[in-house]
């Protein structure tokens, strides 16, 4: 008798993951492994495909057990043709996973923007459970913004749209003025923060930073900062304060255009520091928005962690059988 399941794939820079769910969308089994997207599309697909037939043997089911299969992918997905449009982090273009991947398990596969699938996961299954609307916002390397309206998830009539990182904010960045406009992720992302880190330690501003990542950018992770705010360095503080501000001010233009009834904040810098993410948050938004609209809108941090992108695509797939 066939099980029922569901497959969620979540397609990273770094790993692959494929988690098998059942009916309840209870794991039943996992499987990861580096992504190694530079050898290229080809064996990327491969690789995809192996990781679920790992999962798969895991669990104990096979392609006669699925229902309904979805993968969550970085870059531009042109998601009505199932087609990996650019993953510039993998350097892949014109993929057609879609295809590759239904021929392989016999059922249409819901190709999805990763960050789109985490915001679904988190909707359907994690901390937006019940809401109406939800926007969801993931600080990290970059940053990720996804939006999911009545059930149905914000985007154009082929591609994936809510590219929240690329807002532009004039005038300033976290190490002083400038005049002309920078994307939101240069000052709220974790590459950015990094920077300005780095150009405070150099300085002999921040001796925990110094101590534990010296100035390579690449070491100052989400950790490393938490640690230094900890150690009382005021003005790696105001660094992730100013961030945080300008973070809050991208996201009051969105409360203002669409009225999310939450906005769901994720990914590794909020993990580390939610505290002070939503209090910067909902204090950027009373401050900025309107007062009916920034009363009417809860801050919660996402709930689904890793699982987020493989259950939103797993979940969402359901809805497209």
């Amino acid at each position: 008798m066939a099980k029922k399941i569901s497959i969620g794939i979540d397609l990273g820079g770094t790993k692959i993951m494929a988690v098998v769910f059942d009916r309840n969308f209870e794991v039943m089994a996992t499987s990861r492994v580096p992504t190694e997207g530079h050898r290229g599309s080809k064996a990327g697909l491969k690789r995809i495909w192996s990781t679920i037939e790992s999962a798969m043997d895991s669990a104990g089911v096979t392609k006669d057990d699925v229902v309904s299969c979805g993968i969550g992918c970085p870059g531009v997905v042109d998601f009505s043709e199932g087609v990996l449009r650019e993953a510039s982090n993998l350097g892949w273009s014109d993929v057609k996973i879609g295809k590759y991947l239904s021929k392989k398990i016999g059922k249409n596969v819901v190709v999805l923007n990763d960050v789109d699938a985490g915001t679904y996961g988190e909707y359907q299954l994690g901390a937006g459970r019940g809401a109406y609307s939800l926007f969801g916002v993931f600080p990290g390397t970059g940053v990720g913004g996804g939006f999911v309206y009545d059930g149905k998830i914000l985007r154009g009539k082929s591609a994936s749209c809510m590219e929240f990182g690329r807002f532009r904010m004039l005038g300033s960045t976290l190490e002083g003025k400038l005049h002309e406009p920078v994307a939101l992720e240069g000052l709220c992302g974790r590459l950015g923060i990094a920077s300005a880190c780095s150009i405070e330690a150099s300085r002999g501003n921040a001796n925990s930073i110094m101590e534990s990542a010296g100035t390579d950018i690449k070491k100052v992770k989400s950790g490393v900062i938490k640690k230094s705010i900890e150690a009382g360095e005021e003005n790696i503080l105001d660094i992730m304060n100013k961030s945080i501000m300008y973070l809050g001010v991208g996201v009051t233009s969105v409360v203002e255009l669409l009225a999310p009834e939450i906005v769901v904040l994720g990914g590794g810098l909020v993990e580390k520091m939610p505290e002070l993410y939503l209090e910067g948050l909902r204090n950027s938004v009373n401050t900025y928005g309107s007062k009916a609209l920034s009363e009417s809108v809860s801050f919660k941090v996402a709930e689904m962690g890793d699982l987020a992108v493989a259950a939103g695509a797993a979940s969402y797939s359901k809805t497209k059988k």
